[in-house]
Order: C-alpha cells, then sequence, then structure tokens
C-alpha cells in the first residue's frame, strides 16, 4: 500500500467520522448518519478524481472506503452520546481531515505530473468539498465559509507548500508530510488563538 493510498484511507476514516457528528447534532437515523458520513468522507475525493478524470474513481475501484465510512458512522451513532462537547470533537477532527485530505489530493496531482496551479486546486478541492457538502446537506452554516476563520486558506497554504517542496527537490513524501503539518498548524492556530483573515465591512457610499 503506497503513501497516497493511506492517505486516502485516513481522510475519508476522519472525515466520515465528522460527518457522524454532524448527522449527530441534527438527530438523523442510523441511514441518515451512514449517507453523511459516506458524502462527507469521499466527497472531496470525488470530486478530485473527476476532474482529474481518473478512471475508476478512488471509492469505486476500492469499495473499502465505503466500508470504513460506514463501519465509523455506526461508531458514532452509538456513542455520540458519550461526548461531553460534540461541537468541539467536530472541529478538531475536521481540521485533521482537512490536512489529511489536502496531501492526499496534491499528492495524486502531483503524482499525475499536472501543472502547479492544478496540483494546488486539487488539494483544496480534496480538502475543503466533502466537509461543504456535509454542512451544507444537514443545513448548518459550512465550516469552509465561517466568517473570517482559517479553513480554504490553510488548504491553499499547506498545497503551495508541497509545491514548492518539490519544485525544490524534496521527496514527495516530506513534500506532503509538510503539506499536511502547514495546514493544520495554521487551522489549529485559528481555533486555539483566533487566527483570522480581514474580512469584507461595508461602508457608506460617498455622497
Amino acid at each position: 500500500m503506497n503513501v497516497l493510498t493511506l492517505l486516502d484511507y485516513a481522510s475519508v476514516l476522519v472525515f466520515a467520522l465528522t460527518g457522524a457528528l454532524v448527522a449527530s447534532r441534527a438527530q438523523l437515523d442510523l441511514v441518515g448518519f451512514a449517507f453523511v458520513a459516506c458524502l462527507t468522507a469521499v466527497g472531496g475525493g470525488t470530486v478530485r478524481d473527476l476532474l482529474l478524470d481518473r478512471n475508476p474513481v478512488f471509492w469505486v475501484g476500492e469499495p473499502t472506503y465505503i466500508l470504513i465510512a460506514t463501519g465509523a458512522a455506526l461508531v458514532v451513532f452509538f456513542t455520540a452520546h458519550l461526548m461531553e462537547s460534540r461541537y468541539r470533537w467536530l472541529v478538531w477532527l475536521d481540521s485533521f481531515a482537512l490536512s489529511i485530505a489536502v496531501a492526499a489530493g496534491t499528492g495524486v496531482a502531483l503524482s499525475l505530473q499536472q501543472p502547479p496551479v492544478v496540483v494546488v486546486l486539487m488539494g483544496m478541492s480534496t480538502g475543503c468539498m466533502g466537509g461543504l457538502m456535509r454542512d451544507v446537506v444537514v443545513g448548518e452554516v459550512p465550516l469552509v465559509l465561517k466568517q473570517g476563520e482559517l479553513y480554504v486558506s490553510c488548504a491553499l497554504a499547506g498545497s503551495v507548500c508541497a509545491v514548492i517542496g518539490t519544485g525544490l527537490g524534496l521527496p514527495t513524501l516530506w513534500a506532503l508530510l509538510a503539506c499536511a503539518s502547514v495546514c493544520w498548524v495554521l487551522r489549529a492556530g485559528s481555533l486555539l488563538f483566533g487566527w483570522r483573515l480581514p474580512v469584507y465591512k461595508g461602508r457608506p457610499p460617498r455622497v
């Protein structure tokens, strides 16, 4: 099993856990848990593979991904009530899932020798699209769009870091580790210390 496959498995598992936690907050039934978990787990990777014309899409070629996501949903369904703060668990698990998925998407694009811009965009879409789908489906404000929070910018920074690293001759594995680390540190900083990007504030029109 190569590093890209391991990254996909890890991102599917952790993103599935976040999807199931969101389902618990929405008080869905067991099928709803499985649906949201699977959507979250494979959503970003599916967008990536479709855009890169990879055939078959990763979870179609290896259905084990869906089984892992469904298993994660079952675990959360029976244990979510034990968590003191499901939202806190959600945002931190999501931060890990984001970092892993960005590295996975970036690595796949690098392995296909895509141009740097495409590599960065694939890393961002792999990391962000599953969580975006999850939150939209259950009617929550997407974490991706929380005002001023570092999220998409974390994915961007991580993927750019990997592109620069490989351009400087860094082995792909180390470049992807740097990608995941940069992405997570920025996201964690946003959660712990309130790191924010400037937001647009409307001004009255000039007369």
